[in-house]
């Protein structure tokens, strides 16, 4: 009966002393004790407002210093659209320090991903915006059609067009499409020393020509093949202006 009662002491004695602890830890008591009163967040914010961070954190400390759950606060928070990396601390005495890092977009890649300047896929969120350009090719290849890019992209800067498409097809052959519409079709070989002939001629072979050009075909040795649309119909403006003149 005696080893029955050291027991049952002993078991109370456990109690008293984790339960409070327990209740602490939880945020049944101690709220009010040790609340947390400073929220830092930091980060170079372009895609996640600080404003959604707090809001996503706020009621998580509600219940003092020492009922917050950090990998929670880092699984909610790494959930948000455009977050790469989160890092949380408790600072004693009331003190939360949030630091997000971002995605920094470089491309959209398919229709569901985009890619960022690091070589990073992730999933796209919503209203994705159309201005990046679409980069359509094998998951492993990221990095060389970063690098395609990157070169592609200044060769056209000076004829005041852009690159929207790249597209990398299984067997190695480049392809692009401009902000005009033009298809460039580049192939496997001698890539940049077509992209620079083709794109150097490209403004001497578009002056005072009306049709707009619709596709290039760079995969030939000392050339490449154009196709033309057609030539656009004459405006009102400039028939009304020829009739004027000629009854002048």
């Amino acid at each position: 009966m005696n080893a029955l009662l050291r027991i049952a002491a002993w078991v109370l004695a456990v109690c008293l002393v984790v339960a409070p602890v327990f209740a602490v830890l939880n945020g049944w008591i101690g709220g009010s004790r040790w609340p947390m009163r400073h929220l830092v967040v930091t980060g170079e914010f372009h895609q996640v407002s600080d404003l959604r961070v707090r809001s996503v954190v706020l009621p998580r400390v509600q219940h003092g210093f020492f009922a917050v759950d950090l990998q929670r606060l880092r699984t909610d928070l790494g959930a948000l659209p455009w977050v790469k990396s989160v890092e949380v601390r408790k600072r004693w005495p009331d003190r939360l320090e949030v630091t997000v890092v971002e995605y920094r977009p470089l491309a959209r890649w398919g229709e569901r991903r985009m890619l960022s300047e690091h070589g990073e896929l992730f999933p796209a969120p919503k209203g994705l915006g159309r201005r990046l350009p679409l980069f359509v090719g094998p998951d492993a290849n990221a990095p060389e059609m970063i690098a395609f890019h990157a070169h592609a992209r200044p060769l056209f800067l000076g004829s005041g067009l852009q690159v929207r498409e790249v597209r990398l097809s299984a067997r190695g052959s480049w392809s692009l499409l401009l902000s005009d519409g033009t298809e460039v079709e580049v192939g496997r070989n001698d890539v940049q020393r077509r992209l620079e002939r083709f794109s150097n001629l490209l403004p001497r072979l578009t002056t005072g020509e009306p049709r707009r050009l619709a596709r290039a075909d760079l995969r030939y040795t000392n050339g490449f093949a154009l196709v033309w649309g057609p030539t656009p119909p004459a405006s009102n403006n400039s028939s009304m202006q020829g009739i004027h003149e000629s009854q002048g």
